[in-house]
């Protein structure tokens, strides 16, 4: 029987920086969806991040707006996590969850 602590892929560093959110989310909502909770976690770190460092990085055509690459980041971010939000309701919503 494997212990407890070789439960996660032990290569990928992700399961070792958050190994107590993701025992705690996972106790909570099961594997997947736990591991998808953290997820977005760390997509709405991500977004203030971005967003903090939007205001400083501002766009020269855009008066008051953050430079494209801010823009682009933050978009290809909201769109992540809404696909993993998304895919939660579809796990939420199957039988026996």
């Amino acid at each position: 029987m494997p212990l407890a602590e070789d439960k996660y892929n032990r290569a990928m560093t992700v399961f070792d920086d958050h190994k107590q959110e993701l025992e705690k989310f996972e106790f909570m909502m099961g594997p997947a969806r736990g591991r998808l909770a953290v997820t977005l976690d760390l997509l709405t770190d991500a977004m203030a991040l971005v967003g903090q460092h939007g205001v400083y990085c501002q766009s020269a055509r855009q008066p008051g707006k953050p430079a494209m690459d801010i823009q682009a980041i933050m978009k290809s971010v909201t769109d992540a996590k809404a696909l993993v939000q998304s895919v939660m309701q579809e796990l939420k919503a199957q039988p026996g969850s």
